[in-house]
């Protein structure tokens, strides 16, 4: 299927690794320029010579901290605009409320939850003059099925749910589409180090982090393609219906188990 992506250029936050360079690498695939953006240089350099290897196609890279005040303005003046805004920056800890002191808490909010409304804010300008434009928001599935012992990031997912379908509903009046993705527990080496801490926690062996996969749906965490190929579906022109929502990927666990 043709998703009539070729030429256009696509801003991926957090997209030197994980789920944020599967989709990279998915839209450099539809003939899209990427352009990456980390705060680590040389993750960046791999994650361009990946996307080059795998479709011959030379993203761009931009270094740059988004937790920082002014950085959205910053990125934008550099960058200039885009056909597409995909934000998937920020790792927030996990922990119970008593675990997180406040100033990491603000710190994680500064890099999940403020750069995307600030990135946002700084995109959405030219894209609603033109007519046309996407924004895709990569949050999490703690937003709809929050655990105590996520409880900063699942406060965090749950107002960039409700951002994302607020503003999804009414920049359709300029042409701009705004949806997001829910991701559960995907494949990432944050996710495996995360695995493996509970694992020491539970059974004192981190090489057994595997065994928390075996109850998920089909046994497995999610792949960063699986969410990559939405992604890029989704900003695609043939679903150029599609705004407003924002689109569980969980295999169906909370439905499920409605009580978890």
């Amino acid at each position: 299927m043709d998703l009539k992506l070729q030429g256009q250029r696509v801003l991926v936050t957090g997209g030197s690794r994980g789920i944020g360079l599967a989709i990279a690498q998915a839209f450099a695939a539809e003939g899209a320029v990427p352009i990456v953006v980390s705060r680590d240089e040389s993750h960046l350099a791999k994650a361009v010579q990946a996307i080059q290897a795998s479709s011959g196609v030379k993203a761009l890279s931009v270094q740059a901290d988004l937790g920082a005040p002014g950085s959205a303005d910053r990125l934008f003046k550099e960058v200039g605009p885009v056909d597409v805004l995909v934000n998937n920056a920020g790792a927030i800890p996990g922990g119970t409320l008593h675990d997180i002191t406040e100033q990491r808490w603000r710190d994680a909010w500064d890099l999940k939850l403020y750069s995307y409304v600030n990135l946002t804010r700084a995109y959405l300008p030219t894209m609603e003059q033109r007519g046309h434009g996407v924004i895709c928001n990569i949050i999490g599935m703690a937003g709809v099925a929050p655990r105590y012992e996520y409880i900063c990031g699942a406060a965090a997912n749950a107002a960039l749910i409700a951002f994302t379908q607020g503003l999804g509903g009414g920049t359709v009046r300029q042409g701009v589409r705004v949806f997001g993705i829910n991701p559960s527990p995907t494949r990432s080496d944050r996710m495996q180090t995360m695995l493996q801490q509970q694992a020491t926690q539970k059974w004192g062996d981190a090489q057994r982090w595997m065994e928390l996969t075996q109850a998920l749906p089909f046994g497995r965490m999610a792949e960063p393609d699986e969410v990559a190929r939405l992604a890029v579906f989704g900003a695609s022109p043939v679903s150029g219906y599609l705004s407003g929502t924002v689109l569980n990927v969980d295999g169906g666990q909370m439905y499920a188990n409605p009580s978890k």
